[in-house]
């Protein structure tokens, strides 16, 4: 049906300057080609802006002049060129990912059975070829082997099969041309074989390559699916309803979707805010470290800005929207993101332009090889067969195994080691890095502040800290409550906003908070801003809890021994001055940087990126993960904010930074491994190829000379596992003294 027959344009974004912008979700496209020639169709397309493809979650963003075309004349356009759009929804791109990763699924479950038991059958053919198996039993073997092969083909290779005729189509040359054409073939030859009582059929090739290449796509979708979900936990953090204030008085709960700006809301200890505004009553502490990366709460009152995200911690406050929609901080942030994944999703379709110019001149060998047999007088069936042994010998398993087989040893030995590869090509970025980038809290520190002076307080002050902090909202309470015994009490407490908690415990008051609350003398205050101070009274007795965010056990034997590499680093954080410049002096790194919002990261890096510096990001917050997206490579822990995760190349869990040095060196050594196999992979085609158009391969020589050479690379990329990853003792990084001037580099 055509788009015209719909009326598309409710789900137009207009803009204030007259234009628009319009997201769409496109259906049955995996090739990456089919992305890069639905923005090049559409670049000429009168009153069409932009055209941005993002590959991880298949949708098309388009900006364009209303005035000039509507969204159902780009739907139409694309529809032209054969592929099927429609607006974004998420329900719609949900239910669209389901249906393909079943169909997938299905595919590779019929070829996967297919396989298994052509192969039984082969093996017979092959043992009894040696004991006599009578011609007629072979071929009877064979006729089996083709109605198991040809209708398990039909359907399980329909995606390959598709995109092939779709780039055909288009004048595409994309790797499902070869592969489909080696499959028909291998699969016509067999049948011909079979029907002239040949003694060779090669329905299993076929139907194994089908399988192994299903594999391939059904996890490439899982991998899609994972990114797409923990992106989409930005949502969850507005919450889903709000309580918004009507003209009377009256609280009406409504969903955040509904909310507009001009709205006034009620937000309550407990709650997260539902859009960006200002604050016109009360008075709260917000925990804003998702957003910003400042590890404080921030006390705010009348007139102060508070955005989408934040988390209330102690008091009910009252704020006019000024954002809402996706106009918020927090979306600005997930579009940073989604802008920087797709400008870095290039390098992942470089294989398919490969494939364009590979494709042409192995069909053309073929062809060639086929004309030549017929001109030198061969028969057609000598001339088709030394054609398709060609086309098997030159198909490119080992070049396609010479990286991901290296990939998967690393893999697994960088599991063992605590590290997790989100991206195929993790790898390989990593291994080109030449400056290291850190966020500060989380990173190269614990999530999580200590206390670090609870051995100095006595048994009763503990008891009267660990009561009160258990009873208590605010982050750093639930630092102290984990941090001291529990201790089982019954009395009421009463937390007073922006202060701290109260409780009357056998005519004693017992307070926990601030220096003011618990009536704490100058003298008695600690000054150090790198720390954060709780003050505990005990009726007339005080004592002040220390809570740091200690560094991570090993960070400085890391940092040291990734000074080994050359490796420049610079930490980039949003904390505040005084906390980045102390654990930039623990570590001896003398380019930091504090306060930074997400743009500013970014920004950052991008600067890097121009002085020709492939930057590796380590961070872990929600403010990282659009950093984490524009640099070269990335790498996070396991504690990080599930957006982080999704968007870092590598995952790594435990207390230690070690996985990240571990991260570098298998990269290293993995690269060197990768160029033996391409160059092994070349060399083989530089052998085969001529013997194969010489007609002195036979199909079968072909498909044991294409396992071999595969075979060849895979225990190539077995070295892996002799290489060692253990951190070497180094000296602990030296101290630094500097004052907190920004660092040679602007931001």
């Amino acid at each position: 049906m055509s788009a015209a027959a719909h009326d598309y344009s409710h789900f137009v974004q207009y803009r204030a300057d007259g234009s628009a912008a319009l997201d769409l979700i496109l259906y049955d496209v995996d090739c990456a080609a089919c992305f890069i020639d639905i923005e090049n169709s559409l670049k000429s397309v009168p009153g069409l802006t932009n055209a941005r493809v993002n590959v991880t979650y298949n949708r098309l963003h388009v900006d364009f002049e209303p005035s000039k075309i509507t969204a159902d004349a780009i739907i139409d356009r694309l529809a032209a060129n054969h592929y099927h759009a429609k607006p974004f929804r998420i329900n719609d791109a949900e239910e669209a990912e389901r249906a393909r990763s079943q169909y997938l699924i299905r595919c590779l479950a019929v070829a996967t059975f297919a396989a298994l038991n052509i192969m039984l059958l082969s093996i017979s053919i092959w043992t009894g070829g040696v004991e006599g198996l009578s011609p007629e039993t072979r071929d009877f073997f064979h006729w089996l082997s083709a109605l198991i092969a040809l209708p398990a083909a039909a359907y399980a290779g329909q995606p390959f099969y598709k995109n092939a005729v779709d780039g055909l189509r288009h004048g595409r040359w994309n790797m499902d041309v070869p592969i489909s054409l080696g499959i028909i073939l291998a699969l016509g030859m067999s049948v011909y074989e079979t029907a002239h009582h040949g003694e060779h059929a090669y329905f299993d090739s076929a139907v194994m390559l089908l399988t192994f290449l299903l594999l391939g796509r059904v996890l490439e979708q899982a991998m899609r699916k994972r990114t797409r979900a923990a992106a989409g936990n930005i949502a969850a953090l507005k919450g889903k309803v709000a309580y918004r204030q009507m003209a009377d008085g009256a609280l009406v709960q409504v969903p955040v979707e509904a909310l507009e700006v001009g709205d006034v809301v009620i937000i309550r200890a407990g709650d997260r805010v539902p859009a960006d505004g200002r604050v016109e009553k009360g008075s709260s502490s917000l925990d804003e470290s998702v957003i910003t990366g400042e590890t404080r709460p921030r006390f705010i009152c009348a007139g102060d800005h508070i955005y989408a995200g934040s988390l209330s911690l102690d008091g009910t406050i009252e704020f006019r929207i000024s954002g809402a929609g996706q106009s918020t901080l927090l979306d600005d942030i997930s579009q940073l993101v989604e802008k920087a994944g797709a400008a870095r999703s290039h390098y992942q379709r470089l294989a398919d332009r490969a494939a364009r110019f590979y494709a042409p001149v192995v069909h053309a060998t073929a062809m060639v090889t086929a004309l030549i047999w017929l001109g030198l007088g061969a028969g057609l069936h000598m001339a088709l067969v030394t054609a398709i042994s060609v086309l098997i010998i030159t198909c490119p398993c080992a070049l396609a195994l010479a990286v991901p087989a290296v990939q998967v040893v690393a893999a697994g030995r960088l599991f063992h080691a605590g590290l997790f590869l989100n991206s195929p090509e993790a790898l390989e970025r990593l291994a080109d890095i030449d400056f290291i980038v850190f966020d500060k809290t989380g990173t190269l520190t614990r999530p999580e502040p200590t206390v670090i002076n609870a051995a100095d307080l006595s048994t009763d002050m503990v008891e009267a800290a660990g009561f009160l902090a258990c009873n208590s909202r605010h982050p750093l309470s639930a630092a102290i409550a984990q941090a001291l015994p529990p201790t089982r009490l019954s009395y009421a407490v009463n937390e007073v906003s922006g202060a701290g908690v109260e409780a009357h415990v056998n005519g004693e008051i017992w307070r926990l908070g601030s220096a003011d609350f618990c009536l704490i003398d100058d003298e008695q205050r600690v000054i150090d801003r790198t720390l954060s101070v709780i003050y505990l009274r005990r009726g007339t007795r005080t004592a002040a809890l220390i809570l740091s965010q200690a560094l991570r056990s090993d960070a400085p034997s890391v940092i040291a021994a990734l000074r080994a590499f050359d490796l420049p680093m610079m930490i980039l954080s949003g904390d505040h001055e005084k906390a980045v410049q102390y654990c930039a002096d623990q570590l001896g790194i003398e380019n930091w940087h504090s306060a930074l919002k997400p743009a500013d990261k970014i920004a950052a890096i991008q600067e890097l990126t121009h002085r020709g510096h492939k930057v590796l990001m380590v961070g872990d917050g929600l403010n990282d993960a659009p950093a984490l997206a524009s640099a070269h490579a990335s790498l996070s822990p396991i504690s990080a904010v599930d957006l982080a995760q999704a968007h870092a190349d590598c995952v790594f869990v435990g207390e230690r930074l070690a996985p990240l040095y571990q991260a570098v060196c298998m990269a290293r050594y993995a690269r060197r491994l990768m160029q033996q196999n391409l160059a092994l992979a070349i060399i083989y085609n530089l052998v085969a190829v001529p013997l194969a158009v010489m007609g002195y391969v036979t199909p079968l020589m072909a498909a044991l000379a294409m396992s071999a050479s595969s075979l060849l690379v895979t225990l190539n990329a077995l070295r892996l596992h002799r290489i060692g990853l253990s951190l070497r003792p180094m000296a602990r990084a030296p101290r630094t003294s500097h004052a907190a001037h920004p660092a040679p580099m602007d931001v």
